[in-house]
């Protein structure tokens, strides 16, 4: 559960505002702090929520509910401190940089307590105690303990301890992946031999396909904690007063017993010992969900695509006015820069050539990460919305400054000394004569670069923005099914492109109309 990490922390700290040190006595004075709290009542947290089964998941009976485990503690959290929880859904990527940008307030996400993780960030008390399984085919044998792996291929996750086990025994094949359900459909497909996961996970992924099987004994320990801001001391403290009330009061107990995630580490962990007779409901929920969405019955599945198609629906609707939004951006100052580069002064040339060459230059990731989550730094604060729409739209003006460049270096000089031996002004020139037949040459271009753009558009997912290429991870991992649901997630972008393939051939018939009625009249 500890994907990448280890370059959040890096961003974290960097992102972060200093703090000094408080006392004691102060800090209990001052007025509770919650960051990103829109009132005294509200406590925003995040998780990654997309594939995150049995941690903080979208149920599979209803893809508009979340819930698990965490969902269940941090809502009691919650009504210990007299609040009311708020999810707000990040990308792993996003989390902890999320709490320097006060976006909210705490993130619950199966968050390993290591030493390097406590240098970054604020953790509360432990809220779970869980260990390593080995995960198998069913066809399998004689892979059941740490040693027994050695000489085989293994999958884990990213940035875990599992890995690290893995790397300090040596002798395997380790392949790390960002994405549990990544893992086992490899193992299912016989390109791994063995997984070494966190226990939760190992349950409900592997124990309840017919194909897989968990085996041999629980292998180390780790320890679970809220991660707070680095100044978030006294809603830290509030936290672990609210855990140690749900432990002693057997709370926690019980919303573990419910997800049959209570264990023995946890009953020496809280000194409970007490059996109390506690069905696990949420796990034979689960269970059920998942057996009735499995197979190849068409009715099953029939009924399942119906089901996708509002959410398929809302994100396309994102991902459409993202993306309309950011072209229009990038054609406005894509225009711009071009006219500067062409016909501005040196300083202008050099500025808009600056820019051109450091934006195609750097990666279209980072510059969504920096505008988002880097700009707070100096005070510039935009949504995550118009932090989509601005990064994707100033990337791709770079690459329409050079199509408009590209395009006024092919109209004849001729046509602007004309224009001006007919009265007109320089800039009339510009906008009546020259900047149309341009705009006539890269109309093509342009139509290629907004079909880009729609597909570039799912980096916007890193900043919460839930579109079309996340609401096809979050599909495909909840009901293992990336063939049926990529198919459909692929149907709505070609939707989406071809209306603007259409618009655009009609648009440069038209302006070819006009441009040849133009000379001819001439």
């Amino acid at each position: 559960m500890n994907k990448f990490f280890a370059c959040l922390v890096v961003l974290a700290l960097t992102l972060a505002p200093s703090v000094h040190a408080v006392a004691a006595d102060e800090q209990t004075a001052a007025p509770l702090v919650v960051p990103g709290a829109k009132d005294s009542t509200d406590l925003p947290w995040a998780s990654d929520g997309e594939a995150n089964v049995p941690y903080v998941f979208h149920d599979p009976e209803h893809e508009s509910r979340m819930t698990g485990f965490e969902y269940d503690l941090v809502n009691a959290i919650a009504e210990k401190m007299h609040r009311k929880g708020r999810f707000i859904q990040n990308d792993w990527d996003g989390l902890i940089p999320g709490l320097s940008r006060d976006l909210y307030s705490m993130v619950v996400d199966g968050i390993e307590m290591t030493p390097e993780h406590k240098a970054a960030v604020l953790f509360s008390r432990p809220y779970y105690v869980t260990s390593e399984r080995i995960i198998l085919r069913k066809d399998e044998t004689g892979l059941d303990t740490m040693e027994a792996l050695k000489g085989h291929k293994i999958g884990t996750i990213k940035d875990t301890t599992a890995e690290r086990m893995l790397r300090r025994q040596g002798g395997s094949t380790i392949r790390s992946y960002e994405e549990e359900t990544n893992a086992f459909s490899d193992l299912r497909n016989g390109r791994l031999d063995a997984i070494l996961l966190d226990a939760p996970i190992a349950m409900y992924y592997g124990s309840i396909s017919d194909d897989m099987k968990l085996v041999g004994e629980p292998i180390g320990s780790m320890e679970y904690g809220i991660a707070f801001a680095p100044g978030s001391r006294a809603l830290r403290d509030q936290v672990d007063a609210a855990l140690g009330e749900l432990i002693k009061d057997g709370t926690l107990h019980k919303i573990l017993a419910r997800w049959n995630l209570w264990t023995p580490l946890m009953e020496n962990y809280t000194g409970d010992h007490t059996h109390p007779d506690i069905a696990p409901v949420e796990w034979d929920r689960y269970r059920a969900a998942m057996a009735s969405t499995t197979g190849n019955n068409w009715k099953v599945l029939v009924h399942r695509y119906v089901g996708f198609l509002p959410l398929i629906g809302q994100a396309a609707l994102m991902t459409l006015a993202v993306s309309a939004l950011a072209m229009v951006l990038a054609v406005a100052l894509g225009l711009l820069l071009a006219l500067a580069r062409h016909y501005g002064g040196a300083v202008l040339r050099l500025t808009a050539g600056f820019y051109v060459e450091i934006v195609r230059g750097t990666p279209l990731l980072i510059q969504v990460l920096f505008i988002f989550y880097g700009l707070p730094a100096f005070g510039i604060r935009l949504s995550p919305f118009m932090a989509g729409v601005l990064s994707l739209g100033l990337n791709y003006a770079a690459y329409e400054a050079e199509n408009y460049r590209a395009g006024l270096l092919s109209v004849p000089r001729g046509q602007m000394e004309a224009a001006i031996a007919l009265n007109m002004t320089h800039w009339q020139a510009l906008r009546l004569v020259v900047v149309p037949q341009a705009f006539r040459t890269v109309v093509p271009v342009m139509t290629n670069d907004f079909i880009s753009l729609l597909k570039d558009s799912s980096l916007v997912s890193v900043i919460t923005l839930t579109e079309l290429s996340q609401t096809y991870v979050r599909l495909s991992s909840t009901y293992y099914d990336y063939f049926g649901t990529g198919l459909m997630v692929g149907a709505a972008y070609l939707l989406l492109g071809l209306p603007f393939v259409r618009l655009a051939r009609m648009a440069e018939r038209r302006m070819g109309r006009s441009m040849g009625g133009n000379v001819g009249h001439h």
